[in-house]
């Protein structure tokens, strides 16, 4: 087994290092947690397992031996000593520290990052040996939390010559046989933050249909600059998508295509590829027509300057927003399902430091362009179909058997039932989160049901899109940052004789192992993304160790509680240890520990209140104590107001 990457739970993933085609789509592989004091394992590491089934097409395994050709690396922190020199991983999986031998430590000085990996020595006490590599510099500068997550993942970070050159000699695109679309009051609508602006929108009342709208999605015209096989599609390919943390950007594409000439930048003629769609009063696409055309961007706004206008009345977003909302009576009408978990805001002042953590806000202006975006996506999944191209999917399968039942046990503890497996619909869940909406279970229930969800992925063969109810559904509308949505291009080109650089037929005869190693990317980028930002939270966190906070229990396990952080959204565990003095018997169906002496019960979405402990940036592990449960707080209270001596003064 060939190890891929993590899941949400930080369990590592695998697939099989050889698989037919004909055989369909791999297995989905978890791995069981490594033994006390072995190093994890990590993405492209080789092992020989023993399979369990868990159900179709997945398996738990256990490892019986590591038979990777080429030593693991090992990312730490480098730790000076009297006697001896050590690594501490930062990996918080792995409990293993290394030692580092004399001549072995490249000068790496006390509390700086290194990448190092292990030598045949033998050394006392059963400590494992390594030379450090590469110094990455001191824990704590603005750079470290990223770096730590890029080198963890082996993330690509630098262009070959070649990439680079091609890049350089790009310049801007004539009109030529391209329509001319700079009449057109294109505008992008991106986050303030934002450096490259891949997607332009546009949106009137449809000339031939008072009732229904045109709208107009432009992409950027990535094909044009990145051609099959070059040395730009290579690195593209390689890396897969770009990925994107708090202070810096490991994009896709280099800058000189990424944030200049493949960006849609305002009063700037810019190539790009184009939709031209009508829908009807309820939001129904009537029609659609692809085109390569020539742009200029009328406006770079923002999120909050759209929502902002679009508030006060602007007329120039009118169109727009009426498009939008004829378009989200078809998404509800459709039942879609919408888990509208916030994502946090880290805020990094110019030292790197964590400023501030927030949920980010989520705005109509976010909605109306992923419906603007959504629908783009269909068109171009349909249009692929009649042409008879090749079609890189983006598809959702429904949720496993197993997966399911785990839900309904859990919903079943709040008179909550679903319909059988293999009846069950995206509407089915939102009908639990409508229930719910705006009570303090609202968002556990959301992250449940985002649990108890299959991973998207990429594929040619279409199995449809559970989530968003659609059964024909591709990435288009970011090839900037997506190689997907690149290959979808490229197909169009091809399918619609809109050029020579259309997708080339030795990358449709590799479509599988594409769909497969964009996938692996995509999930390597969200898991790096995620482990940074938990970094800087337990940094943030770290200046509080001590402190109270209010927090919800986010998971239950028979070794301990996980809780999170109401106002920063931290998590951490809480160790089964640390519970009072009690028998404690898990119950995995209605997720709950109970004591059996004080029948005190923990269950998943409880309100408590926590001391935070420990805080470790380095791993981005936090622990904490629960103090109590908000329920036994305002029972406390209560008794105690109705106590003699402790009445009212109001009574």
């Amino acid at each position: 087994m060939l190890i891929t990457g993590t899941d949400r739970d930080g369990d590592a993933l695998a697939r099989p290092v050889a698989w037919e085609r004909s055989a369909g789509q791999p297995p989905m592989i978890l791995m069981h947690p490594e033994k006390q004091g072995t190093p994890a394992l990590a993405p492209g590491e080789r092992v020989l397992v023993r399979l369990k089934p868990m159900g179709p097409g997945r398996y738990e395994a256990r490892t019986l031996r590591r038979v990777s050709e080429t030593p693991g690396r090992i990312l730490g922190i480098f730790k000076r000593g009297r006697t001896e020199n050590r690594i501490v991983p930062t990996d918080r999986r792995s409990k293993a520290e290394w030692i580092v031998p004399a001549g072995q430590d490249a000068g790496a000085e006390p509390d700086e990052i290194v990448l190092a990996e292990p030598v045949a020595q033998t050394f006392h006490l059963g400590l494992k040996p390594a030379r450090i590599l590469e110094r990455l510099g001191k824990l704590g500068d603005a750079r470290s939390i990223s770096l730590i997550a890029i080198h963890t993942h082996d993330i690509p970070q630098t262009f070959s010559e070649a990439a680079l050159e091609e890049a350089k000699k790009a310049r801007g695109v004539r009109l030529g046989s391209r329509e001319d679309l700079r009449g057109i009051p294109l505008i992008t609508i991106d986050g303030a933050d934002a450096r490259d602006f891949d997607d332009a929108v546009f949106a009137e009342p449809d000339p031939d249909n008072a009732a229904g709208f045109r709208l107009i999605v432009a992409i950027a015209d990535v094909a044009h600059y990145v051609k099959p096989g070059s040395a730009l599609d290579h690195a593209a390919r390689t890396r897969g998508n770009s990925v994107y943390f708090p202070d810096r950007v490991v994009p896709m594409l280099p800058e000189a295509l990424s944030n200049g000439w493949c960006s849609l930048r305002p009063h700037e003629d810019r190539g790009c590829l184009f939709v031209d769609m009508r829908i009807d009063r309820n939001g129904h696409k009537t029609g659609h027509l692809f085109g390569r055309g020539l742009m200029r961007s009328a406006a770079r706004m923002t999120y909050e300057d759209v929502q902002t206008a679009a508030d006060a009345g602007d007329e120039k977003l009118a169109h727009l927003y009426a498009a939008f909302r004829t378009l989200l009576s078809a998404r509800v009408e459709r039942g879609t399902l919408d888990l509208d978990l916030p994502e946090r805001k880290v805020v990094l002042d110019d030292e790197g430091h964590v400023v501030s953590v927030s949920p980010r806000p989520r705005l109509d202006s976010h909605r109306l362009i992923e419906e603007f975006m959504v629908l783009a996506n269909v068109a171009a999944a349909e249009e692929l179909e009649r042409l008879q191209q090749p079609c890189m999917y983006r598809v959702h399968a429904p949720p496993s058997d197993e997966k399911l039942e785990a839900l309904r046990g859990f919903l079943s503890t709040l008179g909550i039932s679903m319909p059988p497996g293999n009846q069950v619909h995206p509407r089915d869940f939102d009908r639990v989160l409508q229930r719910f909406a705006g009570t303090p279970e609202s968002q556990m229930i959301s992250e449940v049901m985002l649990r108890s969800q299959s991973q998207a992925a990429y594929c040619p063969d279409n199995i449809g899109h559970f989530g968003l109810a659609l059964p024909h559904y591709a990435h288009f509308t970011s090839p900037i940052r997506r190689y997907a949505d690149l290959l979808v291009h490229r197909a169009l080109i091809k399918g619609l004789k809109l050029g020579r650089d259309g997708i080339s037929d030795e990358q449709i005869s590799e479509f599988v192992e594409i769909g497969d190693h964009i996938t692996e990317t995509e999930r390597r980028a969200q898991t790096a993304e995620r482990e940074a930002i938990d970094r800087y939270l337990t940094a943030f966190m770290s200046a509080h160790i001590g402190g109270h906070f209010a927090a919800r229990i986010s998971g239950v396990t028979r070794f301990g509680l996980f809780v999170t952080v109401t106002e920063t959204g931290a998590s951490g565990i809480v160790p089964f240890g640390s519970l009072p003095d009690d028998y404690w018997q898990f119950d995995e169906r209605e997720q709950t520990l109970t004591g059996r002496r004080t029948q005190k019960v923990y269950r998943l979405a409880q309100e408590v209140d926590v001391l935070l402990s420990e805080a470790n940036p380095v791993t981005g592990g936090m622990v904490f104590h629960v103090l109590e449960s908000r329920v036994e707080r305002k029972r406390d209270s209560a008794a105690q107001a109705g106590a003699p001596g402790k009445r009212s003064r109001r009574r």
